[in-house]
């Protein structure tokens, strides 16, 4: 059976079909213009949306957070008032509870304040900046335990956090093992931020503190982990502190190299880690003055690979851009010794070794052979006493300008197994 409507309940349906589908256009374009009033982020446009649409929650705390953040023109009251709107709509809106306890404390309510992280605390008991807010509102108010407590729950949900958090409480408590006890969690990654970060604040003493404590902790590192620290110390003239760090240091590597020659004091004579950027290891750049410098694992002394320097210029140059710094004993004499390997390098000066200290104005230095043209591995030596007064020495390979008319350096070297030993006593006395 065919039911049929009569005209007039047609009719009707239709105009009760035309106001609903009014009704959706003037909510849509509301919706719409009070996105966009939202999105022009100016006090008229979120005061416009929270007129558009007054039971949404989070227009009311974009407009309060304006209004508390304005730094032209902020107005607490103001922004007060719509925050508590806000949190009428929505209770359970931690980034709204934080904004009310932050408004409360600059008005010096604390007790409204801290009733107000409280619940913000419950609202989302997950939240690391709920922690980190609520923690930093008690270590103003001098509440230390419990400022440390919310502050480690924000370092261990939000690990990066790590440096600040250790900053903000240093700043309130000196001692750095009740810090690293209380609010850093044992993990090695967080300590190396903290150093990085105390570091290029100039604080190296707090620095090595927490890296004492570094050292013990499970996990591997890298060497640009410590670099700082140690070019740091050396700037500052602390070398055995930087020497202390960097073999304290070495063992953790993900990737530990082969050990030197027996008894030498220069890291990494080898090449073995590819390392370039300085601390107590090799600093060089892969291309300078027109000589190309990388690892070639195709020719070695030994080991894995050797450093390749491509002399690709064809100038005269002067060259002592491969260095590596050394901690040695005042007074005490010991043999430095490199391979060298050539092929097709022109002129009479080619790559060799040059050893020297500074003190004062002064600079002491010595330097191998050289070697050029086309040489198999070759060995250079020679005998260093180190300066009293200074425990840094400096060790480049270099080339010397030429003095002959057809001075221009080509060809290839390689440099491999570099070492720096002490010399026993009774050798050095015959």
């Amino acid at each position: 059976m065919i039911l049929r409507t009569s005209p007039s309940a047609s009719r009707g349906l239709l105009f009760l079909s035309l106001i609903a589908s009014a009704f959706l256009v003037y909510f849509s374009i509301r919706n719409a213009r009070a996105v966009h009033a939202v999105d022009l982020n100016t006090r008229a446009g979120y005061e416009q949306a929270a007129r558009l649409e007054p039971a949404n929650a989070r227009n009311w705390f974009l407009l309060g957070s304006f209004y508390q953040n304005d730094f032209e023109n902020a107005d607490s009251e103001a922004a007060l008032h719509a925050l508590l709107v806000a949190r009428s709509l929505d209770p359970l809106s931690s980034e709204t509870l934080l904004a009310l306890a932050t408004n409360y404390s600059d008005a010096g309510k604390f007790d409204d304040a801290r009733a107000s992280y409280v619940e913000a605390e419950r609202a989302a008991p997950l939240s690391a900046e709920v922690h980190w807010s609520y923690g930093n509102f008690l270590l103003r108010q001098n509440e230390i335990p419990a400022a440390f407590s919310q502050i480690k729950k924000a370092v261990q949900a939000d690990p990066k956090r790590s440096a600040e958090a250790f900053s903000r409480c240093h700043r309130v408590v000196p001692d750095v093992g009740e810090i690293l006890d209380n609010v850093i969690p044992r993990n090695l990654e967080a300590y190396l931020d903290i150093i990085f970060d105390l570091t290029n604040d100039g604080q190296l003493d707090v620095a090595l503190s927490v890296w004492s404590r570094a050292a013990a902790l499970p996990g591997t590192l890298q060497v640009l982990d410590v670099t700082p620290l140690a070019n740091a110390l050396l700037q500052n003239n602390r070398p055995r502190d930087a020497a202390l760090l960097w073999q304290e240091a070495m063992p953790k590597l993900k990737k530990p190299i082969p050990p030197d020659a027996p008894g030498s004091i220069l890291w990494d004579g080898g090449f073995e880690a590819g390392f370039q950027h300085g601390g107590l290891g090799w600093f060089y750049q892969p291309v300078i003055k027109g000589v190309q410098i990388q690892t070639d694992p195709q020719e070695k002394h030994s080991g894995q690979q050797s450093l390749r320097l491509i002399f690709a210029s064809r100038t005269n140059l002067a060259f002592d851009n491969i260095c590596h710094v050394v901690v040695a004993e005042p007074g005490k004499t010991y043999e430095f010794s490199a391979w060298i390997k050539t092929k097709s390098v022109t002129s009479n000066e080619g790559p060799r070794f040059v050893v020297a200290a500074g003190v004062g104005n002064k600079v002491f230095s010595a330097h191998t052979a050289d070697v050029h043209g086309d040489q198999p591995w070759t060995r250079v030596s020679l005998t260093w006493t180190q300066p009293q007064d200074t425990e840094i020495v400096r060790v480049c390979a270099a080339r010397y300008q030429s003095d002959l008319p057809d001075g221009e350096i080509a060809g290839t070297a390689w440099i491999d197994d570099v070492s720096f030993v002490p010399v026993a006593a009774e050798h050095t006395n015959r």
